[in-house]
């Protein structure tokens, strides 16, 4: 059953700590967008807000979830759109997409383990979700040059995000 109160949740105040979680994998370039956010991140987000980087199983992200008064996921995507799209979906109050956030290399995308979080009732009350298309996802290293200028836009989407929200404005 979805929570038939989003809006009242999302007003709530901040009651657990806040977490960014990065997902990714740096060896198959753009895939490794996430990975790139958290590092443009790294020392720069407010004081107890807590920075993870999510090379695995989808599904862990569950427990990464759980307990968070609000959170941020970043992931690559690929729906088509041309690499460097950023979209932004505020998973407490929606599903995500799942034109967009379908693809995964895993047995669970992203969209599964959310959905399956929210299940589970271990969504947070505040999760908001990014998704950077890619254009490669062959192996190697490094991301193509629009997905490293969307990674930058993320990171400072990011920071603005958290800073509000665990400031209290």
């Amino acid at each position: 059953m979805r929570d038939p109160l989003p809006q009242a949740r999302r007003r709530a105040r901040l009651t657990g700590r806040a977490r960014v979680v990065a997902v990714g994998n740096r060896w198959r370039r753009d895939d490794g967008a996430g990975l790139e956010v958290a590092r443009r991140l790294r020392g720069v987000l407010p004081a107890g807000v807590e920075l993870l980087e999510q090379e695995g199983e989808p599904a862990d992200l569950v427990d990464t979830l759980t307990g968070a008064g609000a959170a941020w996921v970043v992931d690559a995507v690929c729906s088509g759109a041309r690499p460097g799209t950023v979209h932004r979906v505020d998973a407490g109050l929606t599903e995500l997409p799942a034109e967009v956030f379908h693809a995964s290399t895993h047995a669970m995308g992203l969209a599964e383990a959310v959905e399956l979080a929210r299940a589970l009732r271990r969504l947070p009350p505040r999760v908001v979700v990014y998704g950077i298309e890619g254009g490669t996802f062959a192996a190697g290293e490094g991301l193509s040059p629009a997905v490293e200028a969307a990674a930058a836009r993320v990171a400072a989407a990011i920071r603005e995000e958290v800073e509000a929200c665990t400031s209290g404005r």
